[in-house]
């Protein structure tokens, strides 16, 4: 699939394509004119990715090949057992968590989980998750605090399921309570936007001692979209939207709403996720040997502080 501003990219690319076919049925050296076009792919690609625009960051986070929760899972460690259910009412599809095994130590993983196809989209609630989830979530934390675990989550939701029925069962109170809970948890947390971190939904799993996001994610209050509707009553203003909601990670970090940017190959981590995966395994080992030496009741505090200074208050 190729977003619009990656068009230039795939014509050069085409036509590079069709030289080296050429060069091998004619039999005709066309290695300097080969070489010279990979140099200004390159440097096309450099250039492209380098200055894209907030909502075309936005669109690279929802590429449809871009690793999900559990490609990141499986990829990162050695031995991952599921854990399902809330103990309450079922068992959300849409969150997904359990223990893995990392650089030989026990991890408890929790993250939304995107579906590939539609039957997969609509098991997972496309990333959406009820009440039930964000207790399950709370459930494994609570498990992980129990045998001095630490937790890693994955964020990568557009948002809370905003249903009839998730509002019945409590879905405010669900996310309030993780919130709450999450900030005084004993052992080290680690939060990651892998994908879209949108409004409560995201922030339902997103209150750790290191909130990191990939470079081409995002993560606010709304989406441009709904910010849009809401706005101007079009979903035409998307653009406008992204850029006065300052949502990409770099805006983030700025404001110290995140405490780091994790690097994604060139063109985003669905073109190479192997290394995506490298990169993303060596920075949890990071921190998660960074946080293990600081004592649980001072990791407390400074979780507690780092939130608490967010935020800009303007007096009359």
């Amino acid at each position: 699939m190729l977003l619009d501003f990656e068009q230039p990219i795939a014509a050069l690319e085409g036509k590079l394509q069709e030289m080296k076919k050429l060069a091998e049925e004619s039999q005709v050296d066309v290695s300097e004119a080969v070489k010279a076009l990979e140099e200004k792919i390159k440097t096309l690609k450099k250039e492209t990715y380098a200055n894209l625009t907030r909502w075309q960051r936005v669109q690279l986070s929802r590429h449809p090949d871009r690793p999900y929760t559990l490609d990141y899972i499986h990829g990162i460690t050695e031995k991952f057992v599921e854990l399902h259910g809330d103990r309450t009412v079922s068992d959300d599809k849409a969150m997904v968590g359990g223990f893995g095994e990392l650089d030989g130590r026990s991890v408890m993983f929790i993250g939304q989980q995107k579906g590939r196809n539609t039957k997969q989209r609509q098991m997972r609630n496309f990333g959406m998750a009820n009440p039930e989830g964000y207790r399950k979530a709370l459930r494994l934390m609570k498990m992980a605090e129990k045998f001095n675990k630490p937790i890693v989550t994955f964020i990568d939701t557009p948002g809370a399921f905003p249903g009839l029925e998730a509002e019945e069962r409590g879905q405010g109170e669900a996310i309030a309570r993780n919130l709450k809970e999450m900030f005084m948890l004993k052992v080290p947390v680690i939060c990651i936007i892998i994908g879209e971190g949108a409004s409560g939904g995201a922030l339902g799993i997103a209150i750790g001692d290191r909130v990191m996001m990939l470079e081409n994610t995002w993560y606010s209050v709304i989406s441009p979209e709904s910010c849009s509707s809401i706005l101007w009553r079009s979903w035409n203003y998307k653009e406008q939207a992204a850029e006065a909601l300052k949502l990409t990670a770099s805006d983030m970090l700025k404001h110290k709403l995140i405490d780091g940017i994790i690097k994604e190959p060139l063109g985003g981590a669905h073109l190479d996720p192997n290394k995506m995966m490298t990169t993303l395994k060596k920075e949890v080992i990071r921190l998660l040997d960074e946080l293990g030496t600081m004592d649980p009741e001072e990791r407390i505090m400074e979780r507690i502080e780092k939130f608490s200074n967010m935020g800009v208050v303007l007096e009359a």
